[in-house]
């Protein structure tokens, strides 16, 4: 566990140049701490898979500070899907939308959607911001374990692992976000409301 603050402070000094050089970062989200990085950066994605212990194949989910952010990954939808969208967005919601071959292979994983969420998280939609695009968004865990619910617990399992960890309070949310399938409208994970 990192318990040095100079350490602990180092730690909190993200920028744009760094989550494009492949920082893997943690923050909180609405419901857990998550775990992300550029998508656009090969070596950091596969890197926080490595951390994880989890395999590419189930695919990540993208996390955007607005709706525009998303324009590469949202081509092939309907104006009545857009709405969809724009009714639940931001907030906790993450709809699996058709992929447009804008998504990197390593992102959408063995599937042909990808998972995305405009975040209600203001320190989400800060670093969306700070990148000026979707970061990764995935729950702060290895494989099989229960996601970090504090900055405390985020230190505890991943120690140095980690360029950076952005210091904030959890959303309102119970635990990860509700997964819906845009398409079919078929709820693919509930969500937990506070």
């Amino acid at each position: 566990m990192v318990s040095n603050s100079k350490t602990t402070e180092l730690k909190t000094e993200c920028t744009k140049q760094s989550l494009l050089d492949g920082a893997v970062i943690a923050y909180p989200t609405e419901g857990v701490w998550g775990l992300g990085c550029a998508p656009e950066s090969t070596s950091a994605v596969q890197r926080l898979l490595e951390i994880k212990q989890r395999p590419k194949e189930p695919g990540l989910i993208l996390v955007a500070a607005e709706i525009e952010q998303f324009e590469p990954y949202l081509s092939g939808i309907t104006p009545d899907q857009r709405k969809k969208l724009e009714a639940r967005w931001p907030g906790p919601v993450t709809f699996v939308v058709p992929d447009t071959g804008f998504c990197p292979e390593i992102i959408k994983g063995h599937h042909t959607t990808v998972a995305l969420r405009v975040s209600a998280h203001p320190i989400v939609r800060a670093l969306c911001r700070l990148k000026q695009g979707p970061l990764v968004s995935t729950s702060a865990n290895r494989r099989g374990e229960p996601p970090a619910m504090s900055q405390g617990e985020v230190f505890a399992m991943f120690g140095d692992l980690l360029d950076f960890v952005i210091p904030g309070a959890l959303g309102g949310a119970a635990g990860p976000s509700e997964i819906v399938d845009l398409v079919s409208g078929r709820v693919l994970r509930p969500g937990q409301s506070g």
